[in-house]
């Protein structure tokens, strides 16, 4: 490989170097720190490494998140340099390296991925090592590159499980094309057993808890995520990997799919129609299959080097993700992120930055009501959050002790908590007074850039829980 990759790895890791403080904390960010504090082998939304490591460099830099967030810009780079590192492999000279690589930097839904740290982190990254082992496998017969989707794999699940989908839908793909002859040699399904080794400590806690993720799961295609056509789909599709390269992953599609010189790899081709199959036939949002994307772009980029329009679609590529670039990495102001946002694309703050406001207006509410309780009474109060994170808030930014119903909060229960005193996040006046005795109200979330359920959110004191918390607590779990 040349430098091409090197080049465009290094403005990619520059980048988040530089923008990746972001506004705050975001939501999800909270709750894997606190998750990371009960180190488990597994959640009831997620596996354990995620959590460890927001736990782990939160520690090491307690008031930034920009410690936490470049690990997701290090597997950002990363992914930049393995995609021109692909197209090297399939044939590809300086201008497809430098394609693939600007492809997969312009996403904005690789640079979301790379700005915040969440389940995501690792999934593009894995994804592709698993398509670039193949392609060496495929090219080289060299079954050691088995190996590489081992490692791969297990990171991947014990990061997210999104990775099994894809996992899935390349083994169809490799059954339906002649490179099934891979799987005839026995160190894939070697590789396949010590995979199912290592993450067999997170399946047997999804099973002493009753696999609470396929709940959780199910409620998200029943009553959560919204049904897309196909038409609606892959035009989110198109928007979440930058519009001016859909040319590019469609060719490299395209490649895998009928090219001759591409024929070993139509596996991909196959995978990619599953995967989306299933994406949309289980409401799937369109991120999801977005670690699928890095190797179409290397292939494609090594087909368009080819083509005599070669720099009108590179323009095309670098334009639309320079108009895109603020909105997945925070590199403006807010307030000129929402002046250039109204110029661009009119909407709401989108959920990446307006999750990273209204944790400290929350937690200073919170911190009154506290002080408002007599001394007696703060003794044996409790936080109780309506969300995982609110109650994350608290604990992190706040340095108090929460409870919620809410996803892996329900198993760690009320703490030994009454509802004597509790200092309620969130709910109506109507229906808390069913459930206390007195009920008063303490301030309400003013943060106008928050999400809509947190910005003009009540925070209550509540006393005298008519059925004591432990008592009612299966009552307070939703998984959504």
């Amino acid at each position: 490989m040349g430098r091409a990759g090197w080049i465009v790895g290094a403005v990619t890791l520059a980048l988040h170097a530089f923008a990746n403080a972001g506004y705050g904390w975001f939501r999800d960010e909270l709750y894997f720190i606190v998750c990371g504090w009960h180190p488990d082998w597994g959640y009831v939304d997620q596996p354990p490494l995620v959590p460890l490591i927001a736990a782990a460099t939160h520690f090491l830099a307690p008031s930034s998140p920009w410690l936490m967030r470049m690990t997701s810009g290090l597997a950002h780079a990363a992914t930049v340099v393995l995609a021109a590192e692909t197209a090297f492999r399939l044939g590809g000279r300086a201008f497809a390296q430098a394609m693939a690589a600007g492809s997969v930097l312009t996403a904005p839904v690789f640079l979301a991925t790379g700005t915040i740290l969440s389940t995501d982190v690792f999934q593009p990254l894995t994804w592709l090592v698993c398509a670039y082992a193949i392609v060496r496998i495929e090219r080289e017969n060299d079954p050691r590159w088995c190996w590489a989707v081992a490692g791969a794999a297990a990171i991947g699940l014990w990061s997210k499980y999104m990775i099994a989908f894809w996992l899935v839908a390349v083994f169809i793909g490799l059954v339906a094309t002649p490179a099934r002859r891979i799987l005839a040699d026995r160190w894939p399904w070697i590789a396949a057993g010590a995979t199912l080794v290592v993450i067999l400590p997170n399946v047997l806690w999804q099973a002493a808890h009753g696999f609470p993720f396929l709940a959780l799961g199910g409620y998200a295609v029943a009553h959560k995520n919204p049904a897309l056509s196909v038409m609606a789909f892959m035009w989110g599709e198109a928007k979440d990997l930058n519009l001016g390269a859909l040319p590019i992953w469609l060719a490299g599609l395209g490649a895998c799919a009928v090219s001759r010189g591409f024929s070993g790899l139509r596996c991909f081709a196959i995978a990619y129609a599953v995967l989306i199959a299933a994406m949309i036939v289980l409401h799937g949002k369109t991120y999801y299959p977005a670690g699928a994307y890095p190797v179409l772009f290397a292939a494609g980029s090594v087909v368009i080097e080819r083509s005599a329009i070669r720099y009108v679609i590179a323009t095309s590529m670098a334009v639309f993700g320079a108009i895109g670039l603020p909105f997945g990495l925070p590199i403006l102001p807010i307030q000129t992120f929402i002046a250039y946002q109204g110029y661009v694309q009119p909407g709401p703050l989108p959920q990446l930055y307006a999750d990273m406001f209204g944790w400290p207006e929350m937690v200073a509410i919170v911190h009154k009501a506290y002080e408002a309780l007599p001394p007696e009474e703060r003794a044996r109060s409790i936080v109780f959050a309506s969300n995982y994170g609110d109650a994350s808030a608290v604990q992190v930014l706040g340095g108090m002790a929460s409870i919620s119903g809410h996803n892996n909060y329900d198993l760690w229960g009320a703490q030994g908590h009454d509802g004597g005193v509790v200092i309620r996040i969130g709910g109506g006046r109507d229906g808390l007074s069913r459930a206390y005795a007195s009920v008063e109200p303490v301030g309400t979330v003013d943060q106008p850039l928050a999400m809509s359920w947190v910005n003009g959110e009540m925070v209550w004191i509540c006393r005298g829980r008519h059925i004591p918390l432990d008592q009612a607590w299966a009552s307070f779990r939703h998984y959504d």
